[in-house]
């Protein structure tokens, strides 16, 4: 077997990943990263970015993300179009195999593979996505000021993305398939006595609704009776939860009940030593541009000391 030998080897890219292969090859730690199936990460969905420090004037997802590419592949690492199928990590150095073909020996790992959002799988929802269909509040509330939109869920997620909104937005309905939310009390109590909010109770979205300029309304059908019911909203938010893309790493990485990669505090390292683990993979609170890059930051430098400390 060919195996192509590298000191730090990125797996997945977005912010995380481009980030962690300028800080590693700035170390000389000649990075080689894999970039996945999604190549700049879930930011090439989404519409445009204001709350990313540095671009005053706002910019798309797909153009940072090409942003960051250019700059890594500037200072030295190497980034390659391809996709990990399998790893092994028991033994050291560590080993990935890819769907080319290719085999890499790694004497460091950074796993930087994301986590994607729940969809609900309806045609409609795909074809408005990044035109009024979203899954990050936090990242594209602020287009929607003063306009009517939905969240769906009845989750913690959900009542906070309800109630952030609630600051930016006119109304906002909360979609609710059960006769109640699963939050915690807290999160029940702001929902409840937000006058901006309006539950919908039984009800589950069936068809997003738009024209060429995006979403204008939600066709829901009552989960109780099957009667249908129109609303009028511009945004379309979805929060049933995200899913970290830890499944190849899943029994020998430790990871929590949703499969979240457990870093120790404060840190990026993993249970296994020299496996390093930055972004929305291993972050289930934040999940945001700006903290998924620090965290790709942190797992360079931890790199870079775990391979000066095996000299």
């Amino acid at each position: 077997m060919n195996k192509e030998k590298v000191k730090c080897l990125i797996i997945g890219s977005g912010p995380a990943g481009y980030t962690a292969a300028i800080y590693a090859s700035r170390s000389n730690l000649n990075p080689i990263l894999l970039e996945g199936m999604q190549p700049g990460g879930q930011l090439t969905i989404t519409t445009e970015i204001e709350n990313y420090p540095g671009y005053p004037d706002g910019i798309t997802g797909t153009e940072m993300m090409q942003d960051l590419r250019r700059q890594s592949e500037r200072v030295g690492a190497d980034i390659r179009t391809d996709i990990v199928n399998k790893v092994s990590l028991k033994e050291y150095p560590f080993i990935a195999e890819t769907d080319s073909g290719k085999v890499y020996e790694a004497e460091s790992i950074i796993i930087s593979t994301g986590a994607s959002a729940k969809w609900l799988g309806l045609e409609s929802e795909t074809k408005y996505r990044g035109m009024g269909v979203s899954a990050c509040a936090t990242c594209d509330g602020f287009f929607y000021k003063n306009q009517e939109v939905a969240v769906v869920g009845g989750g913690d997620t959900a009542c906070e993305e309800a109630t952030f909104l609630s600051n930016i937005c006119s109304k906002v309905y909360l979609i609710v398939r059960r006769d109640e939310l699963r939050a915690s009390q807290i999160m029940r109590d702001r929902v409840m006595k937000n006058p901006k909010i309006e539950v919908l109770w039984n009800h589950k979205p069936i068809e997003v609704l738009g024209d060429k300029q995006g979403v204008n309304g939600v066709m829901l059908e009552n989960t109780k009776t099957g009667d249908l019911k129109q609303i009028t909203v511009t945004g379309f938010f979805l929060a049933i939860g995200h899913h970290p893309n830890s499944d190849m790493f899943k029994g020998v990485i430790d990871t929590d009940a949703n499969g979240y990669i457990i870093t120790k505090n404060g840190t990026t390292h993993t249970n296994i030593p020299g496996v390093f683990a930055a972004g929305d993979v291993q972050d289930s609170n934040y999940r945001q541009a700006i903290t998924a890059a620090g965290s790709g930051c942190k797992a360079a430098m931890d790199a870079e000391r775990f391979l000066i400390s095996r000299d």
